[in-house]
């Protein structure tokens, strides 16, 4: 950029947006650098807006900016490393945003572009109940373009780059990305590190300058007093009171960036659906307003994952619910609070949305572990468990009860909500199996279902101490102050019902997770775990015997031809053993930790395996679908339509036709086949006659025309159906001549052989010819003969 020291300021932005197109990236970047350390706040107020869209994009998703959600070390090292040091929490493009914060510059944000559950509250003049839209809407003036938010320059700068995850477009999926690796992910790891530390008691301090560091500038709106972070607070209430009273802490001021990334964070990535929308999408005509994508998720639970090490950080003195004091800095509150304030009941909606809307495939995965992540807070406490083996998984500190049933829902109704998606997910396939063993193992860990048992408890138990606290909703009358239950139970199960009614409501229907409804749900688990591994043992033992059976001239059809016996509809036909095998011990472990966490017999697990109807049949194929008898037939079950889309059991399929007219095989030649059967046709009719008198003959020439000119075992031919299988009257069909089989690939082949080995012995085409037909005479009287022996003893 040439001179900037000497450019006006209007054209500033000019200049900038000109270098965007005419400069490479690494001198583009190299120039913002300059000016944000040469400019003053003042000049830059003007820049700043774009700059920031030019980074992250449009909110509209029509520019991408520079793409960060793609861009990789390993793809693009200059890029991704300028980028990377450009918007680090100490780089040059924080330092700008700190400059304008200094000067208390506000930055206008259209509410057209917020969350769902947000932009419609707003803009029906409610109050969002998040503080981080107090104070903030302005309304349009005359002429205006719309409802927008007075936002700070931080809270700008996180709208845009905390949107860009949604707003842009889903990559293709021709683009193999690793979300982990792109510079967007690894970013807000920096981010939460740097603004939620684990360690330290404030974060870190941002040098405005290379001479010297400047104190942290404070919010324009500064962030609610800790004292309100309390469940029942009234929102609308310390909106009023607000104003009045930003100042009387001003230790609260160290923390204000951390408060106002983490609600910006859970507002902008879980905020989509409130509680009210989240009650008419139990209704199946309810439609989707959001479809979050498989990398919003993964950045979902690198979130979960850091709040859990930074709310774990608390020192032992400090983690325990009593330990409020004078002395409790701000940032030990927040720690404290951010979790079940900021994020509990927004990730408990969006929860609820995936497991219900997630599409039946492998990708469940990413939801799979951010909801598992969330469940074991345990995992990212400084003091980690002593890790245990598959077999003995480690055991779960009494110490994390509070937590468990303080988040009863997260465990038990999600538990049945999986169990509803894994009922109608195909159990053969490796990844389904391994998404039923990572829940039953981590469900399985040693004192958790205790721990569950324990809440569901506290839920139910009826009223019998009023704790000193009023809540009108679901208490009853007080009983008698002689009520043998301590009050530390009544406080424990006060929490654990203000829980579940401020996410379910008061009129809920709570299906314990321990009750007869849930483990029907688990019994029916178990059959389909037991059943999935029968089919792929058995389309194991059926991989082994093809391989075996077919040679390397299997491409000219000299394998197996009936392809009906493959199993379709997983991903198993295209896979080792070595994986089925994985698969076979997925389900298996499963199984067995299902059994743990429900008490379930030996006996039990026997009874399944019996009703599963697994034998086989005589001829050795799998049994018919499930079905029940009906007035026209037998009628699928839903157990049997599952069968069948998974391939775990299907119906015999022949072809029932004329077997001159049955579709061209792949092992045929089409145009030889068609000859063929016009040759035959004209043959047919021309000796129809003579033909059906030789078959007519009781003497062996009869025997052997009839072996040659009829259909064997025309009359004996059954009619599969669903009721049973019954014989039927084909029409009747005359004698006639079938060429076909000289039309397949493998009949020429084998005469080409017969010819060349007979050359090897100098035979002769017209003396080979000879011997093959001599050669199938006697094969075919012996096998008229056979033929005819076979029918005196039906006698």
């Amino acid at each position: 950029m040439t001179s900037p020291h000497l450019q006006q300021p209007s054209f500033l932005l000019a200049s900038l947006k000109a270098d965007s197109i005419n400069k490479p990236f690494a001198q583009r970047c190299q120039d913002l650098v300059k000016v944000i350390e040469d400019f003053p706040a003042k000049e830059l107020h003007a820049i700043f807006p774009w700059l920031v869209e030019s980074i992250f994009g449009s909110l509209d998703g029509v520019l991408v900016g520079w793409n960060l959600r793609c861009l990789q070390g390993r793809v693009n090292p200059v890029e991704y490393s300028i980028a990377m040091e450009f918007l680090d929490p100490s780089g040059p493009m924080m330092k700008l945003v700190y400059k304008l914060q200094a000067e208390d510059y506000n930055f206008d944000f259209p509410v057209s572009c917020l969350p769902g559950p947000v932009r419609a509250s707003i803009q029906e003049n409610a109050l969002p109940d998040s503080p981080l839209y107090h104070n903030k809407v302005q309304f349009p003036q005359s002429g205006g373009l719309g409802l927008h938010l007075a936002l700070n320059p931080f809270e700008y700068y996180m709208f845009y780059f905390a949107l860009s995850l949604i707003s842009q477009k889903p990559m293709p999926m021709s683009l193999h990305v690793r979300t982990s690796d792109c510079a967007y992910f690894i970013l807000v790891d920096r981010y939460l590190s740097w603004f939620l530390p684990t360690e330290g008691s404030v974060p870190p301090p941002l040098c405005s300058s290379p001479g010297g560091s400047s104190p942290s500038p404070a919010p324009r709106t500064p962030a609610m007093p800790f004292a309100s972070y309390g469940l029942h607070t009234s929102l609308l209430k310390r909106h009023i009171s607000h104003q009045t009273s930003v100042n009387a802490d001003p230790a609260s001021h160290e923390i204000w960036r951390s408060e106002t990334l983490l609600q910006v964070f859970v507002e902008m990535w879980l905020h989509h659906y409130s509680l009210e929308m989240y009650q008419k999408m139990q209704s199946p005509h309810a439609k989707e307003s959001f479809t979050p994508t498989e990398e919003h998720v993964l950045v979902v639970r690198l979130l979960l994952k850091h709040l859990h090490a930074f709310a774990n950080s608390l020192k032992p003195d400090q983690a325990s619910p009593g330990a409020h004091s004078h002395a409790t800095s701000p940032l030990e509150e927040f720690k404290r609070a951010a979790v079940p304030r900021f994020v509990q009941q927004k990730l408990y909606v969006f929860l609820q949305h995936c497991f219900g809307h997630w599409p039946l495939d492998a990708s469940f995965r990413a939801v799979l572990e951010m909801w598992l992540s969330y469940l074991q807070p345990w995992r990212y406490a400084p003091e980690k468990q002593a890790q245990g083996s598959d077999s003995q998984p480690r055991c779960v500190s009494e110490k994390w009860a509070p937590f468990i049933q303080e988040n009863l829902l997260m465990y038990t109704k999600l538990f049945v909500s999986f169990l509803n998606r894994a009922l109608r997910t195909d159990l053969v396939s490796p990844k389904n199996a391994l998404m039923v063993f990572r829940v039953a193992k981590v469900f399985a860990q040693p004192s958790l279902t205790e721990m569950l048992q324990k809440g569901e408890q506290l839920f139910l138990e009826p009223e019998l101490i009023i704790p000193h606290r009023h809540h009108h909703r679901f208490f009853t009358v007080p009983s008698s102050f002689l009520s043998p239950w301590p009050p530390v139970v009544t406080d424990a199960s006060f929490k654990v019902k203000s829980h579940v009614y401020s996410l379910e409501g008061q009129d809920c229907r709570y299906t314990p997770m321990f009750g007869p409804e849930v483990r029907t749900l688990v019994l029916r688990l178990a059959q389909l775990i037991t059943q999935a591994k029968q089919t792929a043992k058995s389309i194991s033992d059926q991989c082994v015997e093809s391989q075996a059976g077919y040679s390397f001239l299997s491409w000219l059809g000299f394998g197996p031809t009936d392809t009906s016996s493959c199993y379709p509809a997983n991903d198993l036909d295209e896979m080792c053993q070595d994986s089925i095998r994985k698969t076979d011990e997925y389900l298996e472990k499963a199984l067995e930790y299902l059994r743990q966490i429900f008490r379930l017999s030996e006996a039990q697990l026997a009874q399944l395996t019996l009703a599963l109807g697994s034998a086989r049949d005589e001829s050795g194929k799998q049994q018919l679908p499930d079905c029940i008898v009906g007035e026209e037939g037998l009628i699928l079950t839903p157990l049997g339509r599952y069968q069948i889309i998974n391939g775990l059991r299907r119906f015999e399929i022949e072809y029932q036709g004329d077997l001159e007219l049955q579709p061209i095989r792949s092992y045929e030649i089409t145009s030889l086949v068609r000859a063929l059967f016009r040759l035959s046709s004209a043959i047919n009719r021309r000796f129809a006659g003579q033909m059906a008198a030789l078959c007519s003959r009781n003497d062996f020439l009869g025997s052997f025309c009839r072996y040659h000119l009829t259909e064997p075992g025309l009359s004996n031919r059954h009619l599969l159906s669903p009721v049973g299988r019954r014989q039927v009257t084909s029409p009747a069909r005359g004698p006639r001549l079938s060429l076909r089989f000289l039309g397949s690939y493998r009949t020429l082949l084998l005469l080409l052989m017969a010819f060349f080995v007979a050359s090897l012995f100098c035979i002769g085409p017209l003396p080979c010819s000879l011997l093959l037909v001599l050669g199938y005479v006697l094969y075919a009287i012996a096998m008229t003969l056979l033929t005819e022996r076979g029918k005196l003893h039906q006698l």
